[in-house]
């Protein structure tokens, strides 16, 4: 069960796809929560469920059974709007992909989730320039995204997640697609902002260093969680 200051907790949850004979349970009976500031690398080969789990814990997709609780509350009591508020507020995403708009700024895509939220434009500059000075790229910021290079990228994406000052980031391979060097730096920048920030920092990754850096790590296997 999850405690009163755990920012989030998976209580028993389980994945199933399909029916009948054809049923496929993709997570089993997963169970753990989560401190504010804490770090935690979700780890497992692939196929074994954690970018499954990671989906869930975002609230991108539901549970078949069990619940997701943020700050002590279910995530089945959002709907809709509401729904897209929390993610909206509460977490910060970092993928392997870059999912950037290519031919816009690179400023237009960090103030992206404040517009969403309704933040008013003078405070949505203000905050995305900060964001984008904690990731050293001021200098690039009416540039186009399709004009970085991958590393600028995903630091374009690491202040876009930032930038509503998330309770939680996620961080799923971030560094697939990077020579080791500039992945090495990504994740300095991601730990260093867990520091600066306090936000929980979850990473979906297959990279043993990497997740040796965490302060936990969950190893998943067939769905269950074999380590924690």
């Amino acid at each position: 069960m999850s405690e009163p200051h755990a920012v989030i907790a998976a209580e028993s949850v389980a994945r199933v796809y399909g029916k009948g004979d054809t049923a496929v349970a993709a997570l089993q009976d997963i169970s753990f929560s989560l401190n504010k500031g804490e770090t935690v690398a979700i780890i497992g080969k692939s196929g074994s469920g954690k970018s499954t789990l990671m989906h869930i814990l975002a609230l991108l997709d539901r549970p078949t059974f069990g619940k997701i609780k943020i700050n002590g509350k279910s995530a089945g009591s959002y709907k809709g709007k509401e729904l897209d508020l929390l993610r909206n507020k509460t977490f910060g995403f970092v993928f392997q992909q870059f999912f950037l708009n290519a031919d816009d700024t690179v400023l237009n895509n960090v103030m992206l989730p404040l517009k969403i939220a309704g933040v008013p434009r003078a405070e949505r500059l203000k905050r995305a320039m900060a964001a984008l000075h904690d990731v050293e790229l001021t200098d690039k910021a009416n540039q186009k995204a399709n004009d970085l290079s991958g590393g600028q990228k995903q630091r374009v994406c690491i202040a876009r997640a930032i930038v509503n000052r998330p309770a939680i980031i996620f961080a799923d391979e971030p560094t697939g697609n990077l020579d080791t060097a500039t992945g090495d730096k990504i994740v300095d920048l991601l730990f260093e902002i867990n520091k600066q920030h306090h936000a929980t920092l979850i990473i979906v990754t297959h990279d043993p260093e990497l997740a040796a850096r965490c302060g936990r790590q969950i190893q998943i296997r067939d769905g269950k969680i074999v380590a924690a």
